[in-house]
């Protein structure tokens, strides 16, 4: 007797848990079908994306933390709808994930605005890998743009990393922007030259400089008078890849062409005087 009470008392809980197991089973199955559908719709989501940013050029750093961005956030969404499917309260899902995102989120403050800059910097594009940047950390060749940092090589290579959220919150002068660049010079000449002659002299002298552009001219002008002479400028245009070598061929070639021309520079000088006293 013992044996069939226990034996009934099963098949009696077998019946009372059948309909919550059917009703579990149908939500497993229909779960799995979310699954499977889902997957494949991240699928070609991720391709019509990809496509999209590749038509449109999209710099390579960029297009790729985009796509990692899409893809976890559609899995979330997919992980949401498998939970929900299967009976579990969503509702306490997201805000448990929203306190741990909170507290991970306060402790990478700095991270976090590095990686903002980042999106910023390779979404704007206020510069991009070659270009020759000035900034309050220092100048140099743009080497790489990372989502956390900004590599810069100085004309003595030395690398400089920059964190990219205060690279995106300060001035950057892109000294490559453009294809030219001018080169400006300055002449203290001594008031008893020639001006006009002076200035003739300077401005053969920068044509003479094989890196300036000659189809763009070249020209020179009286900047200011002031205590010692007279200020001449003068200025051409060259690439702005020659920029750095055409300053210092510039000067080197104005002052030869005036040490030709016998036109003195200017040089501080002091005068003593001696005299007797009886």
């Amino acid at each position: 007797m013992p044996i069939t009470e226990e034996v009934n008392q099963f098949t009696a809980f077998l019946k009372q848990i059948e309909p919550m197991a059917l009703e579990f089973l149908i939500h497993l199955v229909i779960s799995i079908v979310i699954f499977l559908v889902g997957k494949k719709l991240i699928k070609i989501i991720q391709g019509v994306a990809q496509k999209m940013m590749e038509r449109v050029k999209m710099d390579v750093s960029i297009m790729q933390f985009l796509l990692s961005l899409l893809t976890a956030g559609l899995w979330v969404i997919l992980a949401f709808m498998i939970a929900g499917e299967l009976g579990f309260n969503t509702a306490s899902i997201i805000a448990l994930l929203g306190s741990a995102a909170l507290a991970i989120g306060l402790s990478l403050q700095g991270s976090l605005a590095n990686l903002a800059g980042g999106v910023l910097i390779l979404l704007l594009r206020p510069f991009k890998v070659g270009d020759f940047i000035s900034t309050s950390f220092g100048d140099g060749l743009v080497q790489r743009i990372g989502l956390i940092y900004t590599e810069l090589r100085t004309g003595d290579f030395r690398l400089i990393s920059i964190p990219n959220g205060a690279l995106s919150n300060s001035a950057v002068t892109n000294m490559t922007a453009y294809e030219k660049r001018r080169v400006d010079v300055r002449i203290n000449i001594p008031f008893d030259q020639d001006i006009k002659k002076a200035r003739d002299v300077v401005e053969q002298a920068i044509q003479s400089v094989p890196m300036i552009l000659k189809d763009e001219g070249c020209w020179s002008f009286v900047a200011s008078l002031g205590e010692n002479g007279v200020t001449l400028g003068a200025a051409g245009w060259v690439k702005s890849s020659d920029y750095i070598r055409a300053c210092g061929a510039v000067t080197e070639a104005v002052k030869l062409a005036f040490d030709e021309a016998g036109i003195r520079i200017p040089y501080k000088q002091v005068e003593i005087r001696m005299q007797d006293h009886d």
